[in-house]
C-alpha cells in the first residue's frame, strides 16, 4: 500500500469536485515490468492523476483509452510494452505485457473506502476479485476489522472464501473456480498492513529519515524526551510526535512506546540514559519487533544492553545479551558508504524495508544470475 496516499489524496478531491474517475489496478504481468500486480492508479477526467502502473511507458495511453474502454463497466485490458509485431514499445519501456482492470466510481469508490480504512487502520487486508466472465470487477474482501466492508455488493460465498484464503496465508494468488455456475478467473490480492516505523530520536538527523520513510508510505512517529525538539513544528510530515518521561521508562514505556509487531523501531539519540531506557523499554514488549536497529558502534550497544538488563531486573549475563544482539540490527543500515545524515538515512531505511520485504539486499543483476526477478525493470 506504500502509494496509496496519493491516490487518496486525489480521490477526495475528485469526490468533493464531483469529477469522474478511472481507477486502474494492475492484476497480472507477463515478463519484465516495472510494477508488480496490485499497483494502482487514478485517472481523473480532467486531467489530473495519482499513482503509476508502469515506469511512465503506459501511463498516457492508459489515459487515452480508460474513458471509452470503461463505458460500459469494468474491463481487463492488455498493454505491452513490446508490440506483438516488432514495433516500437510504447515510451521504450520493459519489453513485458501488463493486464489492468479498469474501473470507474461505481465500482472504485467502496474499494477505496476499504483500501483507505485499512491503510489508516495499519491492518492487513485480502481482496478476491473476479478478472473474466460477466462479473468482471465484482469483489469480495476478508480482514479482521468490522470497518472492512464493501457494502455495495453481496459476493459469492466461493469469491469471500478465496479473500479469506489469500488473508491467512498472506499470499497473493490466482485462481480458476465456478461462481454461480459460471467458470471465472478470480485474483485474490493479499494487501499487508502499512508499516510503521518508529524513530527514537527528534535531532536533526532523523529529519532525513521521516522524509524517506514518508516517501515509502510508512506510518512515521517521532518519540524523544526532548521536548524542546519533539514538536510538529520540526516534524510537521510525522504522523505522529511524542515527548517521552524519559525517566519514567521502562515502567511506564506501555503509555507512550506501542508499537506493532510489524513495526520498526530506530534508536539514535546519542545519548546513552535515553537510549538504553527507551532499548529496554522495547526489548519488554510482549512480541518482538519486525525490525530493532540501533545507530552507532556494536561496542555501544553491549553496553546500552547491559544498561537495559538492569533496568528491567534481569540477570547481566554475556548469553542474554549476545541472545537480544542477534535479534537486533546494530549498527543499523546497509553498508553504503554513508557520511551524511542523508546518506546514513538512506543506509537504514533500505535495510528496513530489506528485512520487511524479507529481500536479499544483493544487486538486482546478481540475483537475476540465479533466478528470473518478475515485475523488474531498469
Amino acid at each position: 500500500m506504500s502509494d496509496l496516499g496519493p491516490i487518496f489524496a486525489l480521490w477526495h478531491d475528485l469526490q468533493t469536485s464531483g469529477v469522474d474517475y478511472v481507477l486502474a489496478t494492475v492484476v497480472a504481468v507477463e515478463g519484465s515490468s516495472y510494477r508488480r500486480p496490485g499497483a494502482r492508479m487514478l485517472l481523473a477526467r480532467d486531467g489530473r492523476r495519482a499513482g503509476t502502473v508502469s515506469g511512465g511507458c503506459l501511463e498516457a495511453e492508459v489515459a487515452r483509452q480508460a474513458w471509452w474502454l470503461t463505458a460500459a463497466g469494468p474491463v481487463i485490458e492488455r498493454y505491452s510494452t513490446v508490440e506483438d509485431d516488432g514495433e516500437r514499445p510504447y515510451g521504450s519501456g520493459c519489453g513485458g505485457v501488463i493486464y489492468l482492470l479498469l474501473e470507474r466510481n461505481a465500482t472504485a469508490d467502496p474499494l477505496l473506502t476499504v483500501l483507505e480504512t485499512a491503510f489508516q487502520q495499519r491492518v492487513p487486508l485480502a481482496l478476491a476479485t473476479i478478472l473474466s466472465g460477466p462479473s468482471v470487477g465484482t469483489r469480495a474482501v476478508a480482514a479482521d476489522s468490522a470497518e472492512l466492508i464493501l457494502p455495495s455488493i453481496s459476493p459469492s460465498a466461493e469469491l469471500v472464501q478465496l479473500a479469506q484464503t489469500a488473508l491467512d496465508l498472506g499470499t497473493t494468488f490466482e485462481e480458476q473456480i465456478a461462481i454461480d455456475g459460471v467458470a471465472s478467473r478470480v485474483w485474490a490480492e493479499f494487501q499487508p498492513a502499512r508499516p510503521g516505523l518508529w524513530i527514537i530520536s527528534a535531532g536533526d538527523d532523523a529529519k532525513p529519515l521521516v522524509d524517506f520513510a514518508q516517501q515509502l508510505g510508512w506510518f512515521v512517529v517521532i518519540a524523544d524526551g526532548r521536548s524542546n525538539l519533539a514538536t510538529r513544528e520540526r516534524f510537521p510530515t510525522a504522523d505522529r510526535v511524542r515527548t517521552l518521561p524519559i525517566a519514567e521508562l521502562p515502567d511506564a514505556a506501555r503509555q507512550y512506546l506501542d508499537p506493532r509487531p510489524t513495526d520498526a523501531a530506530i534508536i539514535m539519540t546519542h545519548s546513552f540514559e535515553p537510549d538504553s531506557r527507551t532499548l529496554a523499554s522495547l526489548l519488554a514488549l510482549p512480541y518482538p519487533l519486525a525490525y530493532l536497529g540501533v545507530l552507532g558502534p556494536q561496542r555501544r550497544t553491549r553496553e546500552l544492553l547491559a544498561e537495559a538488563t538492569r533496568l528491567l531486573g534481569r540477570p547481566n549475563t554475556t548469553e542474554r545479551i549476545d541472545q537480544w544482539l542477534a535479534q537486533m540490527h546494530a549498527p543499523t543500515g546497509l553498508d553504503l558508504g554513508a557520511a551524511t545524515p542523508a546518506t546514513i538515512a538512506l543506509s537504514i531505511v533500505a535495510e528496513v524495508q530489506k528485512t520487511l520485504a524479507a529481500a536479499s539486499g544483493q544487486p538486482l543483476h546478481q540475483v537475476r544470475a540465479v533466478k528470473e526477478i518478475p515485475a523488474e525493470c531498469g
